[in-house]
């Protein structure tokens, strides 16, 4: 099969990018009047608006076409049915299977997996009332308040992003308890939350899939000691060892045999699989702290709405299908247009880290270099993603944006209703008037990026320092409203698109050797550190650097 920038479809797409590319935008909305309807999409409790890309009809046409040649229509079909899509590792990536509904069926190699997933969430759900009734109790028979995650990647920024996005959403008339998150290595989080939590009510979940994550098992073997020293050490009456870590801790991981090794209780284990990768384990046991936060009614909504757009990008025609779109319209910009940069501004505090979230779904599905053949690429692949609140962003990045010499794409992504639920009148109006403030916002900023000087009503000329250039191309992402549905329709929309991406450019999206590699010769580097030897295989760099490590020790 030929490369993909060798086929008819890519070529005429460069072609098309020698017109379409010297073309600003605000003569395209001239010309025609009706973009909006044209290139806005709706599903799952989104909208997309994408008539501010540098595109025109028959430049989605040519994308489609690329689509086609890639063979998107039948990537979907093997991704959701099971088949081995992760190449390099020879094994299916089935994070969608973690949200089909329990009367589904998704039969793998000759096993039926929605038992097992649903096993998994019912004992979740298990879990969950015992903490929200008051009945998980510590070793010293105090109800649990504190439950802290130690993960990191996958197992920390996805639980982290929707616990803070649907904190509203915390069932009514629960036992209290409150979810926190550690995962640096250096235990800089950790150790604020040991100085101010106590030990008698505060329940530790370990989340890694290998189980072998040295970031995590160093925050978790502090935790234990922790725990330990004032539980036991303290000769606590009745209390021991094995009650301790019984009470205190509970594992999500893909290897349970090194979760009990650890010390984690069986009943306190919450098993995920080898087909599921850890930046798409939110649906599953990963996701207990969501649970804990939402209840598990809250949850399977969350589930409900990643389904349906399962669903959606699974029967929708490529031209009409979402995910499919947003990927086509990265994929003009970064491989035609030239731009390589893509900032994700949502105008909503609630989703504070839906980008830190993104930046890794992105960048590590998608930062490779090397072909499902194992060749070299000699075209782009992801962008390089980052974000913030828009808001915020606003006094910060965007006179870049706006002013600056690197073209940049942009996601602005907002809840349509917000607010008009809150009892009392007065306050009711006034924070509605500030969403609609921030709604102001975000649609001005993606105007203004679009027709730059346009967009100033004619005051005279100005100086070069006050003039916008515009043609920014951005995407629109519109919610009814933030739900635990919605959000889980969003996070799967961008799922699907890296997927899409990864189908065109021939890159597999499951795997993440870079991610391995530092980690080995991390362990290795530790090892000289720690064992004063083997030095002499470094490099000038990190000679001089351990060394200095060394140093400061005896000092």
């Amino acid at each position: 099969m030929p490369s993909i920038d060798q086929t008819p479809a890519w070529q005429a797409l460069k072609q098309k990018a020698q017109e379409v590319g010297k073309r600003h935008l605000c003569d395209m909305f001239r010309e025609d009047a009706g973009r909006f309807a044209t290139f806005s999409h709706e599903a799952a409790g989104l909208k997309l608006d994408l008539s501010k890309q540098r595109w025109d009809q028959q430049t989605l046409e040519d994308l489609l076409a690329l689509a086609d040649e890639a063979g998107v229509p039948d990537a979907i079909r093997r991704l959701l049915a099971g088949e081995r899509v992760n190449v390099s590792e020879d094994r299916p990536a089935l994070h969608t299977a973690l949200r089909l509904p329990q009367d589904a069926s998704l039969v793998v190699e000759g096993e039926d997996l929605v038992p097992a997933v649903h096993a998994t969430l019912d004992k979740m759900a298990t879990m969950v009332e015992r903490f929200h009734s008051g009945q998980w109790r510590g070793a010293t028979g105090k109800p649990i308040r504190d439950v802290v995650n130690l993960g990191v990647g996958g197992s920390d920024l996805g639980p982290l992003m929707v616990t803070h996005a649907l904190a509203d959403y915390r069932p009514a008339d629960t036992h209290p308890v409150e979810v926190h998150f550690a995962s640096t290595m250096d235990g800089s989080q950790l150790v604020d939350y040991l100085m101010r939590f106590d030990p008698e009510t505060t329940l530790f979940v370990l989340s890694s899939k290998s189980f072998t994550t040295i970031d995590t098992l160093s925050n978790a073997n502090t935790a234990r000691d922790w725990l330990l020293s004032r539980l036991v050490e303290a000769r606590q009456e009745g209390v021991d060892r094995e009650l301790v870590l019984r009470q205190h801790f509970i594992g999500v991981s893909a290897s349970p045999d090194k979760m009990a090794e650890w010390g984690i209780a069986c009943d306190h284990q919450l098993e995920f699989w080898e087909w599921v990768g850890g930046r798409y384990s939110l649906w599953g046991g990963i996701g207990l702290p969501i649970a804990l936060v939402i209840g598990m009614d809250g949850f399977r909504d969350f589930l409900a709405g990643a389904h349906a757009m399962d669903v959606h990008f699974q029967k929708a025609p490529l031209e009409d299908n979402l995910p499919v779109l947003l990927a086509l319209a990265g994929i003009w910009n970064n491989n035609f247009l030239d731009i390589r940069a893509h900032s994700i501004l949502p105008y909503d505090g609630r989703l504070e880290y839906f980008a830190a979230y993104l930046e890794q779904l992105e960048m590590e599905s998608n930062g490779k270099s090397v072909t499902n053949d194992g060749d070299i690429v000699d075209y782009s692949t992801c962008p390089v993603l980052w974000g913030q609140l828009g808001p915020n962003a606003q006094h910060a990045f965007y006179q870049l944006l706006h002013q600056g010499t690197q073209a940049v794409e942009c996601d602005f992504i907002a809840p349509l209703a917000r607010y008009d639920d809150v009892e009392d009148p007065a306050t009711r109006e006034h924070l509605m008037g500030q969403h609609r403030l921030t709604l102001a916002n975000c649609f001005a900023q993606s105007r203004v990026l679009m027709l730059g000087d346009d967009a100033i009503a004619d005051d005279g000329p100005r100086p070069e320092h006050k003039r916008y250039r515009g043609n920014q191309p951005s995407t629109t992402l519109l919610l009814e409203r933030l739900t635990p549905q919605t959000l889980g329709a969003l996070i799967a929309l961008y799922e699907h698109k890296v997927f899409v991406q990864a189908t065109i450019w021939g890159i597999n999206p499951f795997d993440q050797w870079g991610v391995e590699l530092g980690k080995k010769i991390a362990n290795e580097t530790r090892d000289i550190i720690e064992g004063r030897q083997g030095l002499e295989a470094m490099d000038d760099s990190t000679r001089g650097l351990i060394e200095a490590t060394w140093q400061a020790a005896r000092d």
